[in-house]
């Protein structure tokens, strides 16, 4: 039951986040933003085990695992959806990005012999179909279908559920704090992501652009707190207490999660369509809880 619950903490935080990181991308930039998350997180995140005196022992095994889990996850897998986005837009992108519990479901069971029971099977299409259903009805400029894009976030969601296997064999092998996992976890991306940053940008400074736009920064910190720092760190406690398609699935329900926060901060009319897909959504949730 913690996994559960920790899951849906994720996909809770994670549905804050992409409001918050969104308002700070369009300002100065997803490149820009997408960094400093990732370098506030991790000072954010050793603070915390400093202050707390988490136990950090790890094997070399369990880090590589985990440095793994972030390089494939957050570098490759989060690069092929940003470049997905740019190809056939968000709603196509997320609606293939669905395939995520799946996808780690039969990973895990290929390489961690996790095994699904017949109800959980059924909760995790119930959810899948309903999340399917409220992206099929967000509004999009790009809806013309594009191979690559297709392709690339296929990859980001192969990224996606590949880094969760890495992760949960950290876990295996023995327990590790979340918030010590999501340190080494970001610490493996910023060590991949920051030289592209400084090569592209020929400047070391992530946080230049935002000097002039005092907003943007609020954003992008706000982000950063609830996102990659909470979010990742009750990610990795979501799949260490229960099965990777179990957490992969309830994870994946923000879009579901984001319609009363859309509502409320957009002002959007939510389709009849949507509530239905939430009501079914929340029906496959209810399941994967009580079996």
């Amino acid at each position: 039951m913690l996994g559960e619950l920790a899951a849906l903490m994720t996909a809770l935080l994670w549905s804050g986040t992409s409001i918050a990181f969104t308002e700070a991308s369009v300002r100065v930039g997803s490149f820009h933003v997408n960094i400093s998350r990732l370098v506030i997180a991790f000072l954010l995140l050793i603070v915390t085990i400093l202050i707390s005196g988490f136990d950090a022992t790890m094997s070399p095994a369990q880090i590589f695992n985990l440095g793994m889990s972030g390089f494939i996850g957050l570098v490759i897998g989060d690069t092929f959806l940003f470049k997905a986005f740019q190809y056939i837009g968000a709603r196509i992108s997320m609606l293939i990005m669905a395939l995520v519990p799946a996808l780690s479901a039969i990973l895990a069971y290929i390489f961690l012999g996790e095994v699904i029971l017949p109800l959980q099977i059924l909760g995790m299409i119930i959810t899948i179909v309903g999340i399917a259903i409220v992206v099929l009805q967000r509004k999009d400029n790009k809806v013309k279908p594009d191979y690559r894009g297709i392709f690339y976030a296929f990859m980001g969601a192969v990224g996606q559920a590949g880094g969760l296997i890495f992760a949960k064999l950290a876990f295996n092998e023995a327990d590790v704090n979340g918030f010590v996992a999501a340190s080494v976890r970001i610490a493996v991306s910023i060590v991949f992501i920051y030289p592209v940053f400084v090569i592209v940008n020929r400047n070391p400074n992530p946080f230049y652009k935002f000097a002039g736009d005092k907003k943007a920064l609020l954003y992008m910190l706000t982000g950063s707190v609830i996102g990659p720092y909470l979010g990742i760190t009750f990610s990795l406690i979501a799949i260490s207490y229960t099965q990777v398609g179990i957490a992969s699935t309830l994870m994946a329900t923000p879009p579901i999660i984001m319609l009363p926060m859309v509502r409320y901060y957009y002002k959007e009319r939510i389709p009849p369509l949507s509530t239905l897909g939430a009501f079914i959504a929340v029906s496959g949730v209810a399941l994967l809880f009580l079996v």
